[in-house]
């Protein structure tokens, strides 16, 4: 991954995260997942800034999808084919949110699965005022950035101080590991000697 344009991997990743946010289409494509493999390139801090943004705004722009489907949709959008696809039930929990923090439940079910993308539809069906969607929408899309492509930049971190750990201590782990076996075989060989002397004095 790492030989491929940065550019590249931004834009598939913000494609990504819009799949995973938009309606009904994170059901199809794995958009979490795929922004928590890209973000292993995120190898450098401008690199994740850059990542962080891309990802975010293509979380919102799904969002935007779901919020004006339920604007046009609004009472008719719980018995839609795509909200049935992804359960009514859900669909009335992200309702409840709504009932009980507004706006706010865009942010509040932002890492709640599949409740996080019908509730920009609730908010759409319910005529939340655009004013408050939008902040409501923007930082709840940088805290899924922030935690997928986080977690994806510390995986690809961690993956490569390991492969450097072992490239420069190799010869030791070898040996080290060739130590154990031995110290195991020793140990086993010393308690089946002594099991079998216990048999020949009793007999």
């Amino acid at each position: 991954m790492s030989d491929l344009p940065f550019p590249l991997l931004g834009l598939v990743a913000g494609v990504m995260a819009f799949a995973e946010s938009g309606l009904g289409v994170g059901s199809v494509v794995p958009g979490e997942t795929g922004v928590l493999l890209l973000g292993v390139a995120a190898t450098t801090p401008v690199r994740f800034a850059a990542m962080l943004l891309i990802v975010a705004l293509g979380v919102t722009a799904g969002d935007h999808v779901g919020y004006w489907l339920g604007h046009r949709y609004a009472g008719r959008m719980r018995g839609t084919r795509v909200v049935r696809r992804l359960g009514v039930r859900h669909w009335d929990r992200a309702t409840a949110a709504l009932h009980r923090h507004g706006a706010a439940a865009v942010f509040v079910t932002r890492l709640v699965p599949i409740v996080r993308t019908l509730t920009p539809a609730a908010a759409g069906a319910a005529h939340v005022p655009y004013g408050r969607f939008l902040p409501a929408s923007l930082a709840g899309s940088l805290l899924w950035s922030a935690v997928y492509v986080g977690l994806g930049a510390f995986a690809g971190a961690s993956a490569a101080r390991l492969e450097e750990l072992l490239g420069r201590f190799s010869w030791l782990l070898l040996a080290a590991l060739a130590l154990i076996v031995a110290a195991v075989t020793l140990l086993r060989r010393r308690r089946r000697a002594a099991a079998g002397h216990g048999d020949d004095e009793s007999g």
